[in-house]
């Protein structure tokens, strides 16, 4: 038995049996919780072929779509004039609400086709099924749900 003196006038009687268990459950929880936080701090194993000390992995491939140039017509009646450079798959000009942008295609980590003016702060993404034109300064879509009109 051991006594704990909590007060002046109080103490407690524990058995030592007890306060070893106690002990023993306590280790085993902090080394397996010491164990976990190891665990996710250290980076997955390589799955194939040599990995050379501070080599990244290759961006993801970026997916190439053939979409129609023309009008594309959106939710609330909107809409957006798109022309693509034949010349350069990574250009598009739009013509949204009477003004003319051009646009830059840059590498997304899903791959989808990525479309911004960066000056002008819009962003196009273009989908086979729809397409989006968004104020990046805002993060909200200008133009929704727009699809190519057909001819």
């Amino acid at each position: 038995m051991l006594l704990i003196k909590l007060t002046d006038s109080t103490a407690l009687l524990v058995p030592m049996k007890s306060l070893i268990d106690r002990f023993a459950r306590t280790r085993f929880v902090l080394a397996a919780l010491a164990a976990t936080l190891a665990a996710c701090a250290t980076p997955p194993p390589a799955t194939s072929g040599a990995r050379h000390e501070g080599a990244q992995s290759p961006p993801p491939q970026q997916l190439q779509f053939k979409l129609a140039s023309g009008v594309y017509r959106c939710e609330l009646d909107r809409k957006v004039e798109i022309e693509r450079d034949a010349r350069n798959s990574n250009l598009i000009r739009i013509n949204w609400q009477g003004n003319r942008h051009t646009l830059q295609r840059y590498d997304s980590t899903s791959g989808l086709p990525r479309y911004e003016d960066r000056d002008n702060g819009l962003l196009w993404i273009d989908l086979p099924w729809k397409s989006v034109l968004m104020d990046v300064n805002s993060g909200r879509p200008l133009a929704n749900e727009c699809k190519a009109a057909s001819a």
